[in-house]
């Protein structure tokens, strides 16, 4: 493989794969709510690369299939961040399901 390609089909990886160690060590050694946003960020991110058409060792089903998973679980992540410390927008999203 030319280094183009090679360089191509690990590019995202490893830059998915370093957002979510820098991430997880802001959860660990610094802030939760803040480590989990990032982390949810960095899913989006590479829910985005995918469905650009990057994906090398992000590629594991159909292009469509792994950008709605990956931009779902990425969004399920920043809400929860959110929520973490923040009794208003939780009595919010509450009262949503409750009506």
């Amino acid at each position: 493989m030319n280094e183009r390609t090679e360089r191509e089909r690990w590019g995202p990886y490893l830059l998915v794969l370093a957002g979510a160690v820098v991430s997880v060590v802001v959860i660990i050694m610094a802030n939760p709510r803040w480590g989990g946003f990032a982390l949810g960020g960095v899913i989006m991110v590479a829910a985005a690369l995918r469905f650009a058409g990057f994906g090398g060792q992000l590629a594991v089903r159909s292009r469509k299939i792994d950008a709605i998973t990956l931009s779902l679980f990425g969004f399920v992540l920043v809400l929860t961040s959110m929520l973490l410390d923040n009794n208003e927008l939780k009595a919010v999203i509450l009262s949503l399901f409750t009506q």
